[in-house]
């Protein structure tokens, strides 16, 4: 007996084909990525009372094409001096956190000029390569370390295009193109607060807000406050 298949039932076939393909493709992404919080990474101490440090650098590509993403992203330095791969960092409640990021990606610029200026730091300044600002040029941004449920917005100048010695493979060396940013903000009583980037600096992705922008471990994460 000779059994014909129609061309519906071909096409039937082929679509659950792709339909199960798609699944397990957002099935893998959503798991791998989406759903992977990484270790909370405590700020180091330091001998003045009450105040803790913070050194986080970024980068413009972490990852490689097989094992993950080559998105833009944050490191965090840990206790022992190694930097990491995490967004989530914990500090003491009621201090003043002293923060530094080694900037090493290129400026992508703000939608929202209103980001360029520094809110809820210490002085209401921050030092760029060691010039306090009050302000920075929006069209230079190339992120920002903002958190929304405590008020404070960083903005961070980018690296110019044709700086020489420009970082190609993470974590950065001090010997590569980088601009430094200094600032410091006090913490409350304890809880725990989202930080994100809000300069469109996702390259590929519609509007520039998409992938690492989204994604806990690249351009977003927690601040624990203990």
């Amino acid at each position: 007996m000779v059994v014909v298949v129609s061309n519906f039932g071909k096409k039937l076939a082929a679509t659950g084909l792709v339909l199960g393909l798609f699944s397990a493709g957002l099935a893998w992404y959503i798991g791998g990525y989406l759903m992977v919080t990484p270790d909370s990474v405590a700020s180091a101490a330091t001998s003045a009372p009450a105040t803790s440090e913070l050194t986080l650098q970024t980068v413009a590509g972490l990852g490689d094409a097989y094992s993950q993403p080559t998105w833009v992203a944050y490191l965090v330095k840990d206790a022992h001096g190694v930097w990491r791969q995490s967004t989530n960092f914990t500090v003491p409640a009621n201090s003043t956190v002293r923060v530094t990021v080694l900037q090493y990606d290129g400026a992508s610029g703000l939608r929202n000029p209103f980001l360029a200026r520094p809110e809820g730091v210490v002085g209401n300044t921050i030092e760029v390569d060691g010039k306090a600002v009050q302000a920075i040029d929006p069209a230079l941004a190339s992120h920002t370390f903002a958190i929304p449920g405590m008020h404070l917005v960083v903005p961070l100048e980018g690296v110019a295009d044709d700086a020489p010695d420009q970082c190609e493979a993470a974590p950065c060396g001090l010997e590569k193109a980088h601009r430094t940013i200094t600032f410091s903000f006090h913490t409350g009583s304890r809880g725990r607060f989202r930080w994100q980037c809000f300069v469109p600096c996702a390259a590929g992705f519609i509007h520039g807000f998409g992938g690492p922008m989204q994604t806990i471990g690249y351009m977003d994460g927690f601040l624990d406050v203990v």
